[in-house]
């Protein structure tokens, strides 16, 4: 019953998504989007290879596509899988949102490993994640994915056009603490909650949004951080992908899984 309530779940979110069955106009119809989606998914929440998941799926007796053919589809289709992403958490109100960035490992080396090689620091740089949350359903609003690090208020504009819904209030430790973040903010009729950084006085904005500040909003802040360790805890903490496209597709495809998980 599980397993038929899930494959019904995929397919009402491609509905709603407006996907099309097949992605291809050329080649054998064999297999329908929905089968490689949910291959994808079972992926991700069994923390398994390609060639893995299919062999468990048809030992179940599921009709799922190759594992080489379950790889091209995580590559080609980022897009949709982003679109499909969006498509969970499109709510007509968000009161209080917090924006936090975390780091996912790109390898995972047991400890002995890397204690044998003699080495202090991760053997590659984390893949940086940042997400917009809904502090009151616990969902993902927003993700954005970098390869390489950069400031954590270079990415607030990327975050807020690509939100559904505009949130009320956006709080955020003192990385964001930024007058370009302020000011972006009050443009779209938003009040940050956002600690002034030392020695920081100057900022039109930044001392327009202190009028509103309020201790007990601004602690919503730490359903971030917990958001992060449960999500790493459900999903691992590294990605297996070696290119940034299916880095990108595996970490949207971890927060729509996760935003689906809280779908009563």
């Amino acid at each position: 019953m599980q397993e038929v309530r899930f494959i019904k779940k995929v397919k009402r979110l491609l509905k709603r998504a407006n996907i099309p069955k097949r992605l291809h106009h050329f080649g054998p119809k064999k297999y329908e989007f929905w089968q490689h989606a949910f291959a994808l998914f079972v992926k991700q929440t069994c923390k398994l290879s390609y060639r893995r998941v299919v062999r468990l799926l048809k030992d179940l007796g599921f009709d799922v596509p190759s594992y080489s053919a379950l790889c091209k589809m995580n590559k080609r289709a980022v897009k949709i899988i982003e679109q499909l992403f969006y498509t969970t958490c499109a709510f007509a109100q968000v009161d209080v949102a917090s924006i936090d960035a975390t780091g996912i490992s790109r390898t995972n080396p047991s400890w002995y490993y890397v204690k044998r090689i003699d080495r202090k620091k991760p053997v590659k740089q984390a893949l940086k994640l940042t997400y917009v949350i809904d502090t009151k359903r616990k969902k993902i609003l927003a993700l954005r994915c970098r390869a390489h690090a950069r400031h954590d208020t270079k990415d607030v504009k990327y975050l807020l056009k690509r939100m559904s819904t505009t949130p009320k209030i956006l709080v955020a430790d003192k990385g964001y603490d930024a007058e370009v973040v302020h000011e972006l903010a009050h443009e779209q009729g938003i009040i940050t909650m956002i600690p002034s950084r030392k020695n920081t006085r100057k900022g039109f904005y930044r001392k327009k949004m202190k009028k509103y500040w309020r201790t007990r909003t601004y602690h919503r802040r730490e359903i971030s951080e917990s958001l992060f360790g449960a999500t790493k805890q459900k999903y691992g903490a590294s990605v297996s992908s070696k290119i940034i496209q299916t880095q990108k597709s595996d970490s949207y495809c971890r927060a729509m899984l996760h935003n689906l998980s809280l779908h009563k």
